[in-house]
């Protein structure tokens, strides 16, 4: 068997991968990735964000869920319209997005080695290629991003064409006429309001009896509401029982005695790490009880030249948070004077319909942290660029503390929300006080202007407070 050397080894070339490599080899490591899949990417790639993202997207174009209420026009897909047709983009997107991967690699002299890895020992890592060929891997560092995978609980049957977990999802043929979603995560809840704007008769079941609790209770309310007006069925604070296919329909039993009945099921509640097939134990490694593994602030494993990043240790799972991790995980473990620490804000982008996005304090944290504070809100319906597009159910909420007036949090609810929280991001990163806002001049119309208007709206809050404190 071939056994080659390296400074670095890193399994898994998904978004953490490619910049834990890309990070490494900048500084003259010499470095290989490893990657199981016919191509690198990982599920951000080729089966969960960028994806669901080309979903969204073609959902409110085809649907014209966007011109519903400006225009009064009524769109209709065609009957046999199937999700492969309307994912056409994907394949396109996925393909741009592996080339420029491959480019980064090659740019930086990183060896791509395709192939199945598992440890031999703590230094070793064993590669089984497609072909049967193997090869072996040395290095002083070895970084596990091998991601996660949807949980599927053995009760029940994934084998079934109508079951689906949020992996596969995307290969269903036919759309149904009704789905059934159990789980009301951030991807139950993106996938919910996308075939709903396709005009798929939604269910979405959770145990919980707030939609995405960790959410400003305000904004999470808005979306609730925005979602049940997109005509999905919220059924909140009930847990499901058995589900099993009666004729063509698939029957899912609640815990009211309740039988929900849908041409379809998708499965989201949970993922798990992807670490079954790695054979930690030879590495001295065992994960925890959901397969993610347990690191330091440096990101080191129990094993302290073996790192780990990205969806494999579990919270926050965010790409934009994993390829970061990265970075800091290699810097740290290389001792290069670059990316120390991991940025302590980390925006939350939801690509549910209408967009949700946050970042810093809410309410609700303010008031466990016995933060004095007020807020101020920028209705979209009263901002002339939500007018134009017709988006009126959005809001941009400014969190501010009361003796400082500096910027906490910032929560936005409505079109382009993703892209609107950074700018107050960069507010609460500089320590800048809520009057920034009233300074700056924003270009007209636009969404972000509304944040002037929060902003003149968090003044009148503390000079009503100023006032009670005369």
């Amino acid at each position: 068997m071939k056994t080659q050397a390296y400074d670095l080894v890193i399994i898994g070339c998904g978004p953490a991968g490619e910049k834990a490599a890309a990070q490494a080899a900048y500084f003259g490591k010499r470095v290989a990735v490893i990657e199981r899949a016919p191509h690198p990417g990982g599920a951000a790639v080729h089966t969960g964000t960028l994806p669901s993202k080309t979903l969204r997207e073609t959902a409110l174009y085809l649907s014209g869920h966007r011109a519903r209420q400006l225009y009064g026009i009524a769109v209709e897909l065609e009957e046999n319209a199937t999700l492969s047709h309307l994912m056409a983009r994907k394949d396109a997107i996925a393909e741009a997005e592996t080339a420029r991967i491959i480019a980064n690699l090659e740019r930086h002299g990183v060896d791509l080695v395709y192939g199945h890895g598992s440890f031999v020992d703590a230094h070793t890592i064993q590669v089984e290629g497609a072909d049967g060929e193997t090869v072996s891997l040395t290095a002083d560092f070895i970084l596990i991003a091998t991601g996660s995978k949807p949980r599927q609980p053995d009760d029940i049957d994934f084998a079934d064409d109508c079951i689906h977990d949020s992996d596969e999802v995307l290969l269903i043929e036919q759309l149904p006429q009704q789905l059934t979603i159990l789980g009301g995560g951030v991807i139950g809840c993106e996938y919910a309001c996308m075939f709903a704007a396709l005009g798929i008769d939604v269910t979405l079941v959770d145990t919980r009896t707030t939609l995405l609790s960790f959410l400003d209770t305000e904004i999470s309310e808005r979306l609730a509401k925005a979602m049940m007006r997109l005509g999905i069925d919220l059924v909140l604070g009930h847990r499901w029982g058995a589900i099993h296919r009666q004729g063509d329909t698939i029957v899912c039993e609640l815990d009211d005695g309740r039988n929900l009945e849908a041409e379809q099921l998708l499965f989201c509640a949970g993922r798990v790490g992807c670490t079954d097939s790695l054979a930690l134990d030879n590495a001295g490694l065992s994960p925890n009880k959901r397969q993610y593994l347990d690191v330091d602030d440096e990101y080191r494993t129990s094993v302290p030249h073996i790192l780990a990043v990205g969806d494999v240790i579990g919270f926050p799972a965010l790409a934009s948070v994993s390829m970061e991790q990265a970075r800091v995980a290699v810097c740290r473990a290389f001792g290069f004077d670059y990316k120390q620490t991991l940025a302590s804000l980390m925006p939350y982008g939801i690509y549910t319909i209408p967009e949700v996005s946050a970042v810093g304090e809410s309410e609700q944290s303010c008031e466990e942290k016995g933060i004095d504070y007020v807020v101020g809100r920028a209705l979209y319906r009263d901002n002339a660029r939500g007018k134009i597009t017709g988006d009126l159910e959005g809001i941009t909420k400014l969190v501010v503390e009361v003796g400082t007036r500096k910027l906490l949090g910032v929560h936005v609810v409505g079109e382009r929300a993703s892209e609107l929280v950074h700018i107050g991001q960069v507010a609460i990163q500089l320590g800048a006080c809520v009057d920034l806002f009233i300074d700056m001049v924003f270009n007209y119309p636009t969404l972000a202007d509304s944040y002037k208007y929060a902003a003149y709206d968090c003044l009148g809050a503390l000079a009503a407070r100023e006032g009670e404190a005369k």
